[in-house]
């Protein structure tokens, strides 16, 4: 039993739950943390294939809470560049940190490193750990919410946060819904070695079965995310491994010269799940709970923290004004406009994906003159790199 009143409970330790914790214990919160298992610890030798494309709005959340520089000490690959074309033709479009007036336009992160940073920064900020422990029951009232953990703990907080992932529990305990699409297509993932260099570039090909990022982890070393229906998917798993550096290598069209299999490989099945509402009573959901969208544009991870950086803001202006940071219109204001930008960002990568994916004739015509247009205007380009950075 463990009945003392906290400030937050947060469920789920990834990368999105941890940096919740971490950001409402640094806005001097009371703050708990309840996960399933303890993570693995990062080790440089073993990359992991799961890497995000991380902004620099949330290179400043995790600056201000003392976190970055130990990622950026261990490993992230900077990207100056990003370059997105279409199989099917027409001119390509780029963005240049230099035109934009910035050192990088980002870094390329494994999960794992940032999961076990933001981790060891957690005792230090007065993070108390359940772990491993899961949720079992919900109970709450207008004052707050009662946990029954899988471990017979009951703990009590003004505020439950579900950062558990796509099949939160907690958000399904608290009836939280969503609406689901799945695309019938798998994100394929591995590291592989290019014969040149990839000039410190993200890029983006079109196909019609769907995007192929490969993304810099190195000078010669890349890291892919092949979009591929689930039967196509399967097959290209199941080759060998010279097998599929030469058909990855003819997918991209033999940019960066010959690509070879550097890592295992793995898949995982693509969707578009968004919550119908992000606060219910004393909880409320953020990062894959709220809201699971296409990977091809990286944005992920990126819309979880910046739910982060938007509920901490929250609490921090509500405590200059001396204010309840946990009252039901502020955590209403909050959910309203996290949920109007992620929804936004949902349906929109979604009708990128769709209106790429496919070899209808008007659309093939239509789209590579698109992206050629875009990157002759200046002003529409920084503008589509300031909303993928958050700062816009």
């Amino acid at each position: 039993m463990n009945r003392r009143m906290r400030d937050v409970i947060v469920v789920g330790g990834g990368v999105v739950g941890a940096a919740c914790a971490l950001a409402l214990a640094d806005a001097g919160l009371d703050v708990t943390l309840v996960e399933g298992r303890e993570p693995a610890h990062w080790q440089a030798a073993q990359p992991d294939l799961r890497v995000y494309a991380f902004a620099p709005d949330n290179a400043q959340l995790l600056q201000a809470l003392g976190v970055w520089p130990a990622v950026l000490s261990a490993r992230a690959c900077a990207y100056r560049r990003m370059r997105v074309w279409d199989a099917a033709g027409g001119e390509e479009l780029c963005f240049d940190a230099d035109r934009l007036g910035r050192e990088q336009l980002g870094w390329i992160v494994e999960n794992d490193l940032l999961v076990d940073r933001l981790w060891a920064a957690l005792p230090a900020a007065g993070v108390q750990l359940c772990c491993p422990a899961r949720v079992e029951a919900l109970e709450q009232d207008e004052d707050g919410v009662r946990l029954r953990l899988d471990d017979g703990r009951r703990l009590e907080a003004r505020l439950a946060v579900a950062a558990d992932g796509a099949e939160s529990t907690l958000r399904q305990l608290a009836g939280l819904q969503v609406t689901r699409e799945d695309y019938g297509q798998r994100g394929v993932v591995a590291y592989i070695d290019t014969e040149h260099d990839n000039e410190a570039t993200a890029w983006q090909r079109f196909l019609t079965t769907g995007p192929l990022a490969v993304l810099p982890a190195g000078t010669r070393r890349s890291s892919i995310v092949w979009t591929l229906p689930d039967a196509e998917a399967e097959r290209v798993l199941a080759l060998d491994d010279v097998a599929f550096g030469q058909e990855l290598t003819r997918a991209f069209g033999a940019r960066l010269g010959a690509m070879t299999l550097a890592s295992r490989r793995a898949a995982f099945p693509l969707r578009r799940q968004l919550a119908t509402a992000y606060v219910a009573g004393r909880v409320v959901a953020l990062g894959d709970a709220a809201h699971v969208v296409h990977p091809l544009a990286g944005q992920g991870v990126n819309l979880g923290l910046r739910d982060v950086a938007a509920l901490r803001e929250r609490v921090l202006q509500a405590q200059q004004r001396r204010q309840d940071w946990s009252s039901p219109d502020r955590l209403q204001r909050w959910a309203r406009e996290r949920r109007s930008d992620n929804t936004v960002s949902a349906y929109g990568f979604d009708a990128i994906n769709k209106v790429f994916s496919n070899d209808e004739m008007h659309l093939t015509l239509a789209r590579g003159r698109a992206l050629g247009c875009v990157g002759k205007w200046p002003p529409l380009v920084s503008a589509f790199w300031k909303r993928a950075a958050g700062l816009g």
